[in-house]
């Protein structure tokens, strides 16, 4: 039998305002955050490289595109914080007239420009802030599936990861520390996420968790932010980040596709569940509570505003366009008389089940040749 929204989230309605406040990020001085990891530690004796050959051209792939987050970005360029803000005030509108009009009535009504504009720099600083906390998030997760997936090929291309997912931490600390200096705590619902996977002892819910879900959020918002940004730096910082994400999203792909297929129906549902209950936490964090504090205002005002904006609301849609595909490819939306399905309609997002999924796109994100050739010049 199904596991009852109550039972899933702690909540029947998936807007409860009041619920979803009660999750909230505690700041401090706490500089270490523990997390038992119940998954044993695997060995294979089977070392025969390539019996899995799309594992093995992954592997193959991450060795040639290595590039250095210390060498390879123009960190002396020059970054103007308001360059970067364009993308969080659309979400009031873009002209002053626009806002105007929008926020008649609203907690925000006495705003001018200065506030519109603070509000936009926490914003983005908040997003680069859980993209960094979610990549180390990554970083624990991948070193977790060296040790637990039983496949050798998994093993391999796992350890490139590792690799990747440092320099990702690396150089989304220096764009925050250097250029923008200032970032907020993990936010408690990326949080919950993150114990829920570490904890989890099934290596494959460590896949699906991190490498579908999380990673797969993350492609679609770097790939958001990649277009909207004019700055530089940042444009190319998340150009290669891009390149390894994808990556990472089919390696996920790859390994749950033929392991889901020996599943029974009653393990798919887990696995469903588990996806949506992820879905949930990775879309309640993007109502950005700490911001709102910040800002002095009070997010039980404002997070009913910011669930029925359009723009907004597109936006959280948009992040899903990695997501249901590659639940698609897995089997999970039709499973058990379509239960993901339902729940993806629920939110709002199984319109994006025709898209590509990553295991066939993953080289569209590559480097380029001409890339990697300035990366090695470097």
């Amino acid at each position: 039998m199904a596991t009852s929204n109550d039972e899933l989230i702690g909540r029947r309605d998936v807007n409860d305002i009041e619920a979803i406040m009660s999750i909230s990020t505690e700041e401090g001085d706490e500089m270490v955050r523990t997390v038992q990891d119940n998954a044993p530690a695997i060995f294979t004796w089977d070392y025969e490289k390539g019996r899995r050959p799309a594992l093995n051209k992954l592997y193959e792939k991450a060795k040639h595109s290595q590039w250095n987050g210390e060498t390879d970005l123009p960190w002396e360029t020059a970054v103007d914080p308001m360059q970067l803000v364009e993308l969080q005030r659309m979400q009031f509108g873009i002209t002053p007239e626009e806002r105007a009009a929008r926020v008649v009535g609203t907690p925000y009504e006495k705003w001018g420009d200065k506030e519109f504009d603070q509000m936009a720099l926490e914003s983005n600083n908040w997003m680069l802030s859980q993209f960094m906390h979610g990549e180390q998030g990554a970083l624990i997760c991948t070193a977790k599936i060296v040790e637990t997936v039983p496949w050798i090929d998994a093993k391999y291309y796992a350890a490139t990861q590792v690799m990747d997912e440092a320099r990702h931490v690396e150089v989304f600390a220096k764009y925050l520390d250097t250029k923008l200096n200032d970032h907020y705590p993990l936010n408690a619902h990326l949080g919950m996420l993150l114990d829920d996977i570490i904890e989890d002892s099934r290596w494959d819910m460590t896949y699906l968790g991190m490498q579908i879900m999380v990673e797969g959020l993350a492609l679609a918002a770097f790939g958001f932010m990649h277009q909207m940004t004019t700055e530089p730096l940042l444009k190319k910082l998340l150009r290669y980040v891009m390149s390894d994400e994808a990556r990472h999203v089919a390696f996920g792909v790859l390994s749950l596709q033929e392991y889901y297929r020996e599943l029974t129906s009653a393990e798919l549902l887990e696995r469903q569940e588990f996806a949506f209950e992820a879905a949930l936490r990775m879309r309640d964090r993007f109502l950005q509570q700490e911001v709102w504090e910040r800002m002095g205002l009070n997010p039980r005002d404002v997070l009913p505003l910011l669930i029925d904006n359009p723009n907004r609301l597109l936006f959280q849609q948009m992040l899903f366009t990695k997501i249901v595909p590659n639940c698609k490819k897995l089997g999970l939306l039709d499973a058990n008389d379509g239960w993901l399905r339902k729940r993806f309609q629920e939110l709002g997002v199984i319109d994006f089940e025709h898209l590509t999924d990553t295991s066939d796109e993953y080289q569209a994100f590559a480097l380029g040749e001409a890339e990697l050739s300035e990366s090695t010049a470097t």
